[in-house]
């Protein structure tokens, strides 16, 4: 009895072992570059679609019934035949070398995968392709947080931080961006990374004259400290309330700059009405910050000023002497409601608005008449 269960187990073993050989020989094998190959497959997993293989198995069950059910029968009774005719000693021996085989088959774990994308970033002799490549390796694999939390133990950071630096915007755009998506909700992240000095340096490349550079900087950013504050009193010392009523303050900056800042600011003012804490290192008490604030709302793209009237509506619930003039005058008249009616109010004549010129300068006109009170107030 002990020999036939024996037997059955090697049988799985075999028509796995068969079919993933066949596999590999058709060409459908999973194939993992490193940064010794310099060929197409590099750095990346290449999974193939033939027949009726829908690009892998999430595990030897799946991969053993799939077999089983496109073998011949005879053939299958003949292999068994076969193994029961082999010694103990033969069946082992055989087993150890079908193990190995599926152990040589094996899909790399995803640690496997970012490491080898380390290892290329390390390789200063790899092309700029390269390196590029295994970016947006890193960029899908940092996704999980877990996947996230072990890059630090690849000594991926260190790298990432370090390639702020490269010479090549693209390298430096890239690696912003994939600490940006590791740090997002992962505070264990958000510390390790702050306390290898990126938030400095993803601070230096808004000064970048490359758009893209600047928004995949101030993502980082963003997913750095919020909701962190340690993230966030470093970011007050670094000068981060200058560096956003710069942004604002900045007519010739990509519009999309000056969103994604109101929604940080936005999320800050939050995060200082949760936390008594923050008042100490909080970034309102710039009143030139809250005059380019306010000064947003003017904006004739009404998605900025939606995002800045939101962001102002935040910094009026903060309890504290900077902000109690601003909030004594929007709370008189009701001028807060006001302004959101009118706000509404353009969102529902865009549809029927035919001459956009008229229409810019009536909103810029109502919010002109609305919000001169307020800017003098912060003069």
């Amino acid at each position: 009895m002990g020999k036939l269960i024996f037997v059955a187990i090697f049988m799985v073993f075999v028509v796995i072992a068969e079919f993933a050989s066949s596999e590999v020989a058709a060409g459908a094998a999973v194939m993992v570059g490193s940064s010794d190959t310099k060929e197409e497959g590099d750095n990346k997993l290449v999974q193939e679609e033939e027949g009726d293989i829908d690009g892998g198995f999430s595990s030897l069950d799946g991969m053993l019934t799939w077999a089983i059910g496109h073998s011949d029968p005879g053939v299958l009774k003949q292999r068994s035949e076969d193994v029961q005719r082999m010694s103990v000693e033969e069946l082992q021996n055989r087993q150890t070398e079908l193990k190995e085989l599926m152990e040589r088959l094996k899909m790399p774990s995803d640690a496997q995968l970012m490491q080898v994308a380390v290892n290329d970033l390390n390789n200063s002799s790899l092309p700029l392709e390269h390196h590029l490549r295994a970016l947006e390796e890193l960029l899908e694999l940092v996704e999980p947080i877990d996947n996230a939390i072990d890059l630090q133990k690849l000594g991926g950071y260190n790298v990432l931080i370090r390639i702020l630096n490269h010479s090549e915007p693209e390298i430096r755009t890239a690696a912003a961006w994939a600490l940006g998506k590791a740090s997002q909700n992962n505070p264990v992240v958000q510390n390790q990374v702050l306390e290898l000095g990126a938030l400095t340096m993803l601070m230096k490349m808004m000064n970048s004259h490359t758009a893209e550079e600047t928004l995949k900087a101030l993502f980082a950013i963003s997913a750095l400290i919020r909701n962190n504050l340690n993230g966030q009193k470093l970011f007050y010392q670094e000068g981060g309330d200058k560096m956003l009523q710069e942004v604002l303050s900045n007519s010739n900056l990509d519009i999309r700059l000056r969103k994604k800042s109101l929604i940080l600011i936005a999320d800050l003012a939050v995060s200082q009405m949760e936390n008594e804490n923050a008042a100490e290192f909080s970034v309102f008490k710039n009143q030139l910050l809250l005059k380019a604030i306010v000064h947003s709302m003017e904006s004739t793209d009404i998605d900025l000023g939606e995002k800045a009237l939101y962001a102002i509506e935040n910094v009026l619930q903060i309890k504290s002497p900077e902000i109690q003039r601003l909030r004594e005058f929007f709370e008189s008249g009701g001028t807060m409601e006001k302004l959101k009616q009118e706000l509404q109010q353009f969102f529902d004549r865009t549809e029927h608005i035919t001459d956009v010129e008229s229409y810019r300068k009536e909103v810029h006109r109502l919010f002109h008449q609305n919000l001169a009170k307020v800017r003098q107030l912060l003069i």
